[in-house]
């Protein structure tokens, strides 16, 4: 199976249960984590990578190039740059290449035709490693000011199955990114199914409600974890909105600063910490995600 673990709102917990429920997992199943997210991947860190085994480059970013010799410093180019992200430096006419959309519009007000062109730069990395409870890691870092994230985790998702043919595989489970951009369409979109997590606020509702349509758009059951249950106890309508959708809640985890804990320590707090109120809740979730997803 591949399954897609999203949550809408950043910072709600949703990488830290990742890492707990893979060490669950690791003994019961053979499978392959990937950390969806792009621009700040992080799920290496609680997972004790120290090195990446492979590495691949996405080319498919453009910026523009203004070519000195040719340019007749008109400035045209400067005045209908829509990102002003030209500059003159020491006399020539310089494009940011961290600003630059590569939208080409400098190209065609050019008078001088051929003095400014497109050309490809990498967009970011997508690398292998093999984590130190045993199963594999795809991850994949943009790099700054860079389009294509949702691309790149296409990319890992790609590497990933192959890995699972080569391996023996049984599993694919994506850890995506916060929002609704293309990193998450890329991580939901071939899943068999998405968790999602969230805590009892109205912005945390707000938000996986929305991720929850990108998830009913590519007919996909979704199943909810419920962070930080107890920090809002008067907020019912997280509970209400799954119970009227239908979407099953696999449990819910106190507020227990055994987490903050075992992040800072680098480990899954289930690890860190296997007595505490969060690891014994955590625990619960991976029974029902093996009885009742995983069988």
């Amino acid at each position: 199976m591949q399954i897609a673990i999203a949550s809408g709102k950043g910072g709600v917990g949703k990488s830290t249960i990742t890492a707990s429920l893979l060490y669950l997992l690791k003994d019961e199943y053979r499978f392959v984590a990937v950390d969806a997210d792009a621009d700040a991947p992080n799920l290496d860190l609680l997972l004790g990578v120290e090195h990446w085994e492979g590495e691949r480059e996405l080319i498919g970013a453009k910026v523009a190039r203004i070519n000195a010799e040719s340019c007749i410093r008109c400035g045209i180019c400067q005045e209908r740059c829509p990102y002003d992200c030209i500059k003159v430096i020491d006399g020539d006419y310089v494009v940011s290449e961290l600003t630059c959309e590569g939208c080409n519009v400098c190209g065609l007000v050019c008078p001088v035709p051929g003095t400014i062109i497109l050309e490809e730069v990498r967009s970011g990395v997508v690398r292998k490693a093999t984590t130190k409870y045993g199963f594999p890691l795809v991850s994949a870092q943009l790099d700054v000011g860079r389009p294509n994230s949702g691309k790149l985790v296409t990319e890992e998702k790609e590497w990933a199955k192959k890995l699972m043919k080569e391996l023996g595989l049984e599993h694919m489970i994506v850890d995506s990114a916060a929002g609704i951009g293309c990193q998450v369409i890329a991580s939901i979109g071939g899943a068999d199914l998405a968790i999602l997590v969230a805590e009892p606020t109205p912005a945390s509702l707000s938000d996986v409600q929305r991720v929850y349509r990108v998830v009913r758009h590519f007919r996909q059951p979704a199943y909810l974890v419920i962070n930080k249950a107890d920090i809002n106890p008067g907020f019912t309508k997280l509970r209400e909105w799954a119970e009227a959708e239908g979407i099953p809640i696999l449990g819910e985890i106190p507020y227990d600063r055994a987490i903050p804990r075992s992040m800072s320590m680098l480990k899954p707090f289930v690890e860190a910490f296997p007595e505490s109120k969060a690891a014994d809740a955590m625990r619960e979730i991976a029974e029902k995600v093996m009885e009742e997803i995983l069988k």
